[in-house]
C-alpha cells in the first residue's frame, strides 16, 4: 500500500475544486471586437468561425449579450478601407473607433448602473496603405543598372517607396521616432472619445512613455495604458490579419516585433514599459509563450495580461470539428493553462463561450 495517496484529493469534484488553485471567471476576460462602418453589418471572418466584423449597431447588440454573461471588458479594433501612408484615419476625431467608443459609453454608462471597461488598440497597421505598424522610411536600395563597356553590370541607386510592392524585406525600416507622435495622437483621440484604457501594440521603443506624456499633458491622467509589452513576431496572427486586413504589403515585422527564440528580451521590454508608465503589461501570443507569462509573473508585481490570439482560437475550432463538448474541453484547458502560468487577464475570442461553459460547470 502506498504511504501517500494523492488521489484522495481527486476523488470528488468538490474536493478537486477545493485544491484547484486556478479559477477562471468572466471578469478575467477581455473580449476583442472588429468594428466596421455601415449599418446592420455582421460579416463572418472566414478563418475565425463564429467571429464577425460588426457595424456599431450590431456591436452594441453583441456587447449587451456579453455583459449579461458577466463580461465587463472589451477591446476594439477598427476595420477600414480608408488608408494612407501615415494612417491618418486612426486619429480622426470622428473616426470609426472614436464613434464606437462614444456610443458604447453612452449606453453602458455608470449613470445607468453599468460598468464596462472599453480598451482600444493603438496601432497604425490597419490604417496604413503599406500595412506596417509605423512610418516606413523611404530609402535607397541597390538596383540593376546599365551594362558597362566590358559587359559588367553597374549598380543603380533607386528609391524604395513605402507604397511599392517591390520593396525587398531587407529594405523595410520603420522610423521609430516619427511614429511615436502618431501613436500618441491616436491614444489621445480615443481618450477624448471615452476610452478607459489604450493599448499600444506597435512595438515602437518609447511608445508607452510618449502616450503617457500626451495623455497627462492633456488632462487624461486617469486613462490607463495596457501595453503590448512582449509581442512576438508570431505565426499565430494569420486569422487576425485577415480580419483586420492588416498584413504588410511588403517585408515583415521582425525588425520591431520580438524574436520568439529570445525569452530574456521579454523581461527587458516589460521592465521598460513599466518604467514608462504602463498600468498593465501583456504577453502576446499566449499558448506558445506560457514560459514567458510565467517568467513575467515571477519578475514583476504588476497586472499581467495575455492574448489568446486568433491562431490559437482557430486551432481549437479545427481540432474540435464541430463537436461542442470537445470544443469546451479544449477551450477551457487552454484558458486555464494561461491563467495557471500567471496571467491575471486573458484577452480571448472565446470570452462569451467560456462564460457560458463556466456557468454550467
Amino acid at each position: 500500500m502506498p504511504v501517500i495517496e494523492l488521489r484522495r484529493l481527486r476523488r470528488k469534484k468538490v474536493i478537486r475544486d477545493w485544491v484547484s488553485r486556478t479559477e477562471l471567471h468572466p471578469r478575467n476576460f477581455i473580449l476583442p471586437y472588429f468594428v466596421v462602418g455601415g449599418e446592420a453589418v455582421k460579416e463572418p471572418i472566414e478563418s475565425m468561425e463564429g467571429v464577425y466584423r460588426l457595424s456599431i449597431d450590431n456591436l452594441l447588440k453583441d456587447i449587451r449579450e456579453a455583459y449579461r454573461l458577466g463580461i465587463r471588458s472589451i477591446l476594439l479594433f477598427g476595420v477600414t478601407e480608408t488608408r494612407d501612408e501615415s494612417g491618418s484615419e486612426a486619429y480622426r476625431e470622428n473616426g470609426l473607433v472614436q464613434r464606437a467608443i462614444r456610443e458604447i459609453k453612452q449606453e453602458f454608462s455608470e449613470e445607468r448602473g453599468m460598468d464596462l471597461i472599453v480598451i482600444t488598440d493603438v496601432c497604425l497597421c490597419g490604417y496604413t496603405s503599406h500595412g506596417h505598424c509605423g512610418v516606413v522610411e523611404k530609402q535607397k536600395t541597390e538596383g540593376r543598372g546599365q551594362k558597362t563597356e566590358d559587359g559588367s553590370q553597374r549598380s543603380a541607386s533607386v528609391i524604395c517607396h513605402p507604397s511599392s510592392v517591390f520593396c525587398p524585406p531587407s529594405s523595410v525600416r520603420i522610423d521609430n521616432n516619427a511614429t511615436l507622435p502618431l501613436l500618441a495622437r491616436i491614444a489621445l483621440s480615443h481618450a477624448e472619445a471615452g476610452a478607459d484604457f489604450v493599448a499600444p501594440s506597435a512595438m515602437m521603443d518609447g511608445q508607452v512613455g510618449a502616450i503617457r506624456k500626451t495623455l497627462d499633458s492633456n488632462g487624461w491622467n486617469h486613462v490607463g495604458i495596457l501595453a503590448y509589452s512582449a509581442k512576438y513576431a508570431s505565426n499565430f496572427y494569420g486569422p487576425f490579419r485577415e480580419a483586420l486586413g492588416s498584413a504588410p504589403r511588403f517585408g515583415d515585422r521582425k525588425s520591431y516585433q520580438m524574436d520568439f527564440r529570445n525569452p530574456d528580451e521579454a523581461l527587458r521590454e516589460i521592465a521598460a514599459d513599466i518604467e514608462e508608465g504602463a498600468d498593465i503589461v501583456m504577453v502576446k501570443p499566449a499558448l506558445a509563450y506560457l514560459d514567458i507569462i510565467h517568467r513575467a509573473r515571477n519578475a514583476f508585481r504588476v497586472p499581467l495580461a495575455a492574448y489568446n490570439v486568433s491562431g490559437e482560437y482557430s486551432l481549437v475550432k479545427e481540432l474540435s470539428r464541430g463537436d461542442p463538448e470537445r470544443e469546451q474541453a479544449l477551450g477551457l484547458e487552454i484558458l486555464t493553462a494561461i491563467k495557471r502560468a500567471g496571467a491575471d487577464i486573458i484577452i480571448t475570442y472565446y470570452a462569451k463561450e467560456a462564460a457560458r461553459w463556466l456557468s454550467r460547470e
